[in-house]
């Protein structure tokens, strides 16, 4: 087997032909009807009829092809402040009718320390979810922001976007936010969109297909021998090519449902 987690050091290598599959899972199936599968990008709302419309345009068809929607699993209606001893904090403004209990939202969501702050005055706020998106051959997802989906009231930041190879480094993803504009609630419904999940692979011209995967032991395994690397080196870039030589043959088993081949 021969993996590569960089497209810079492949050439020569063999290529497959026909779709890439990624797979997708959740870490965690208690309240997991929550999230919603990553649904393809599409332009289903837009106008087709004429045949120079901008969206039967095979580059817009392309680039949305590689595109993955996650929805936001609950109501988010939060304001920042700061405590009596100046220490940030978060504020529920839904109050009683926010549609998630206090307590399960301070396990989801949270500030990380004011000294981790890439900006003086600009929060980051990061939001747990139990996505992984896994590859048996050189796919890196990219983590942006759903540059496609308009809102009509914009969010007071950006999204902290991200970049790596899932075919070694399988982990749960992170919605992380810079607040530029701390004074303005963040507010975004169920359902709404988060982010997109974007896969670039070894053949440019190969489309990407996402499928669910099982969470089985040796992908279980494999996880737990690199979570929480990041608590012990700056750079875990730099462990992927001890991940890859211990990484098992296959992680990618597609889940079969009753009814379905």
């Amino acid at each position: 087997m021969q993996l590569s987690v960089s497209f810079e050091n492949t050439e020569g290598s063999s290529r497959g032909s026909g779709p890439v599959t990624v797979g997708w899972l959740l870490t965690e199936q208690k309240g997991g009807i929550i999230y919603a599968p990553p649904e393809r990008v599409r332009s289903v709302d837009v106008d087709r009829r004429h045949a120079k419309s901008a969206s039967r345009c095979p580059a817009v068809i392309n680039l949305e092809s590689r595109y993955f929607l996650i929805r936001c699993p609950f109501d988010i209606h939060i304001g920042f402040t700061r405590d009596d001893k100046g220490k940030a904090a978060l504020r529920n403004l839904a109050g009683e009718t926010s549609s998630i209990r206090p307590s399960k939202l301070g396990e989801k969501l949270h500030l990380t320390n004011e000294a981790e702050w890439r900006r003086p005055g600009v929060p980051t706020l990061q939001l747990s979810l139990p996505y992984v998106f896994i590859a048996d051959e050189p796919v890196y997802m990219s983590q942006v922001p759903p540059f496609m989906h308009y809102r009509r009231e914009a969010l007071p930041g950006t999204l902290f976007p991200g970049r790596f190879p899932i075919n070694v480094w399988p982990r749960p993803l992170m919605w992380a936010f810079e607040w530029h504009e701390p004074e303005k609630p963040v507010k975004i419904a169920r359902g709404e969109p988060l982010f997109y999940a974007g896969f670039e692979t070894l053949g440019p011209e190969r489309s990407v297909q996402v499928v669910e995967a099982e969470k089985t032991e040796e992908l279980i395994a494999y996880m737990d021998l690199i979570s929480g690397a990041v608590n012990y080196v700056n750079q875990t870039f730099s462990l992927f090519e001890a991940a890859e030589e211990r990484r098992p043959e296959s992680l990618v088993t597609p889940v079969k449902r009753k009814g379905r081949p």
